[in-house]
């Protein structure tokens, strides 16, 4: 397995060089971008002030094409911003106006407590209710439990999430849970363990709104995965020989059944870049999933860039977890 490892960490490198390659060209073909915004903006000035508000000369735009680097051939531009990254130099947004790598971690907290924390809840409710919906197959609880889940898994989280709003954040029915932000107004005057509640209140709707698809596809992988162990003859022999059905699930099929799930335990290394954008505009989070839409929009090249290359990082680590994972739970798989 060693000469595994060290052949796809190898790999990483060159992935990774080929996929900014790619962007970086992708990005040269959408119109628009921080130089045509710069001169709007000028041209904009220009006739709140009273001027002609098409005139700006061919010298201005020159500098500020040289501003933004554009004055250089693309082949040049993507060097220059592959040796500064080299150097540890990301960039600058010329959105937020700040260093790249800021922005980027600027937005993690958010996103590290949504990915961690659904990452947590989902594994732990999903593989114990898809067990017991093994052991009650075909039962009323199975059925009954079947539609909700399958009801949670085929509406868009979005949609949950205006219909919780309707129903729980004071809509026109309950008024259990704020609609927007992460914090209340107040929230600089609770005590310690009153801002954590207060956080904690914010985040149950846009959580539930975010963790709910994962939840219902887990929960039926992981009963789907033990039917299918339940009908081998390894199982069929235990429950011959005396074993119950339960001792025989959790104790020998449970283990194999993990195998499927392991592909997405690898998740856990892009956690810090969960987010999903319209979820955010509706519960009004500023998070990774508005930080990317905002940045493709606004043609911040150097976040888009960085946020791409970031997530291509941490996405390849995370299969080459799950790879890892699949020799720990079944220790007959050989990597090669």
């Amino acid at each position: 397995m060693t000469s595994y490892l060290i052949k796809r960490f190898l790999l990483i490198a060159p992935t990774l060089l080929g996929i900014s390659i790619l962007c970086f060209i992708l990005i040269q073909f959408v119109p628009g971008g921080p130089v045509e915004e710069m001169i709007a903006k000028v041209q904009a000035t220009a006739g709140m002030q009273g001027g002609n508000a098409e005139a700006i000369s061919q010298a201005e735009i020159e500098n500020i094409k040289k501003y933004f680097g554009f004055d250089k051939p693309a082949h040049v531009r993507y060097f220059t911003w592959l040796t500064n990254l080299f150097q540890g130099d990301w960039g600058n947004s010329h959105v937020y106006h700040k260093p790249v790598l800021e922005v980027i971690i600027s937005k993690m907290p958010i996103s590290l407590f949504f990915g961690v924390t659904s990452f947590i809840l989902a594994y732990s409710i999903s593989i114990p209710l898809g067990v017991i919906k093994t052991l009650k197959n075909n039962t009323k609880f199975d059925i009954i439990s079947s539609i909700v889940i399958f009801a949670g898994y085929v509406i868009p989280g979005f949609a949950l999430g205006i219909l919780l709003i309707v129903f729980l954040g004071g809509g026109s029915y309950l008024d259990w849970f704020p609609i927007s932000g992460i914090v209340s107004d107040h929230h600089e005057s609770l005590t310690p363990w009153g801002k954590v509640i207060d956080f904690l209140h914010h985040m149950c709707l846009p959580l539930t709104c975010y963790m709910i698809s994962q939840f219902a596809f887990l929960t039926m992988l992981t009963k789907n995965s033990l039917l299918e162990e339940k009908s081998k003859d390894y199982m069929r022999t235990a429950i011959a020989k005396g074993l119950s059905a339960d001792t025989v699930i959790w104790k020998h099929g449970l283990r194999n059944a993990m195998i499927p799930l392991a592909t997405g335990m690898g998740e856990i290394f892009t956690v810090m870049f969960a987010g999903s954008l319209l979820i955010e505009r509706v519960f009004d989070i500023d998070g990774m999933g508005l930080l990317f839409y905002n940045s493709i929009v606004g043609r911040d090249y150097n976040v888009v860039l960085g946020l791409i290359l970031l997530i291509s990082l941490f996405t390849m680590l995370g299969r080459l977890f799950s790879d890892v994972l699949y020799v720990i739970i079944d220790p007959r798989i050989r990597l090669q």
